[in-house]
């Protein structure tokens, strides 16, 4: 992958509050590549559930630090990653099947799927113990310039 024409990052503390914050700062990033209002409303939500997830899943019993890397490219592709250190997935293909959840009954299971319905492509990386990474991928605009 080429060097990021735009990057930043930013660490945030795992509270609920902060999950706003996270897509206010993706889609102010976003805006820079022109995408179309439906664009960055699918970004929004992805980034809401990947934060959600590392919210509730990561720290179930403490607070814990999330940190969010945002990478905008010259050809319109933008990478977010949601990486936290908490207690890990045991299993990520399990994790990721839809309706599983660890969460209890007020968790529906359906994070990892709406990221996928939304981004072009999700990379999931776990450790037990030592914390995930997720990854969304998202091209904001088609070749030429224009919003997809």
């Amino acid at each position: 992958m080429k060097k990021p024409k735009n990057e930043v990052k930013i660490t945030f503390h795992s509270r609920s509050v902060n999950e706003r914050l996270a897509r206010s700062i993706v889609a102010a990033f976003a805006a820079q590549a022109d995408p179309s209002v439906s664009v960055l409303a699918d970004l929004r939500t992805a980034v809401s559930e990947a934060v959600t997830n590392a919210i509730v899943h990561a720290y179930p019993d403490e607070m814990g630090k999330i940190t969010m890397t945002l990478k905008l490219y010259d050809d319109g592709r933008l990478t977010v990653k949601i990486a936290d250190r908490g207690c890990g997935i045991p299993d990520v293909a399990e994790a990721m099947t839809p309706l599983f959840t660890t969460g209890g009954e007020e968790r529906s299971g359906l994070g990892f799927s709406v990221m996928e319905s939304f981004c072009d492509k999700v990379k999931v990386r776990s450790k037990v113990g030592k914390g995930t990474a997720v990854t969304l991928y998202k091209t904001l605009t088609e070749k030429g310039g224009e919003s997809r």
